[in-house]
């Protein structure tokens, strides 16, 4: 087996431009998925013609660096980020995310290897940061999504973590524990990433959160998700105490700066009499949208989102 050194970044050669998804890169996260990268590569590719898809492996021992060198040899839309070995799967996203910004990607899709999230999603996940989404979830908890093959321990602890952290953020998203998701470049830009958490399962729901802080136009379409084909689950119950933890730290800091805000405010009535010649609250000027029936964009300023395209999903 051939070492990987830290970081580097195999490509053999850049695509040609031109293609329908030639700006979006989807960001694959691997470690020990030998069995599954293979097929998962070539579906991805095939839904969205013309992407690059970044894998970025953690120096798996079962072999999936080097087998993704092998697909970065035979097909230039497919690169290849090795790291030295596990530091978090948000971490890798983030890692992830910097490369494909890098390279110039308009459009980044966040995705696991395991085919939990169906690469036939691909193109209703893409399609509405065309007209005006910030960030696309795909969402098991909206009309028309579900998970199959989950015992009740692991579904109550998904949708009891999404409804906690809604609860607790104020967030209206209904899945903000899933890991399928589509970001427009300036809204990846737009978010500090130094200080997030690199824990998977904490990570979907900070960034979705920082994105609201950003102003992020949110939109949930509806997926099936069904447990990984082959391999074993990385979700262990120090991830979720972890993330619920994070999650009320996040809340008050939230309260914190809103006080350190108010306190701060002029106290004389001709200092609050002035007009303000900016928005009190940036993020809370643009809200964060859900779908009821479709991915639609709920603003009085923006024309609606068709409903996701129905022939994406799988049969």
């Amino acid at each position: 087996m051939t070492v990987a050194e830290p970081g580097r970044l195999h490509a053999m050669t850049s695509p040609q431009p031109g293609t329908a998804h030639d700006d979006t890169w989807v960001v694959l996260p691997t470690y020990n998925e030998a069995e599954n990268l293979p097929g998962i590569a070539a579906a991805i590719l095939e839904r969205l013609p013309g992407a690059t898809l970044l894998v970025v492996d953690d120096a798996s021992p079962d072999g999936t660096g080097v087998l993704a060198d092998s697909l970065a040899a035979a097909d230039p839309h497919v690169r290849v980020l090795h790291r030295p070995g596990k530091q978090g799967l948000g971490r890798a996203y983030l890692d992830g995310f910097r490369v494909a910004l890098a390279a110039g990607a308009g459009r980044i899709v966040q995705m696991d290897a395991d085919w939990s999230h169906d690469p036939a999603y691909l193109p209703s996940l893409v399609e509405p940061l065309g007209r005006g989404a910030d960030l696309v979830i795909g969402s098991r908890y909206v009309p028309g999504g579900g998970v199959t093959e989950w015992g009740i321990g692991r579904r109550v602890i998904s949708r009891g973590g999404s409804t906690f952290a809604r609860l607790v953020l104020g967030l209206p998203a209904h899945d903000l524990t899933g890991g399928f998701k589509a970001w427009r470049r300036e809204m990846l830009e737009a978010i500090p990433r130094d200080g997030i958490h690199a824990g998977g399962y904490v990570f979907q729901i900070e960034m979705t959160y920082r994105a609201r802080q950003a102003g992020a136009r949110v939109v949930e379409v509806p997926i099936v998700f069904r447990d990984r084909r082959a391999g074993v689950s990385k979700m262990s119950r120090r991830i979720v105490v972890e993330a619920l933890l994070v999650v009320l730290r996040l809340r008050w800091e939230a309260l914190r700066g809103r006080r350190a805000s108010q306190s701060l405010a002029p106290a004389d009535d001709a200092a609050r009499s002035a007009p303000r010649t900016a928005p009190v609250d940036a993020a809370r000027s643009v809200p964060l949208v859900t779908p009821v029936d479709a991915a639609v964009l709920d603003r009085a300023d923006a024309a609606p989102l068709a409903r996701a395209d129905a022939g994406a999903r799988p049969g």
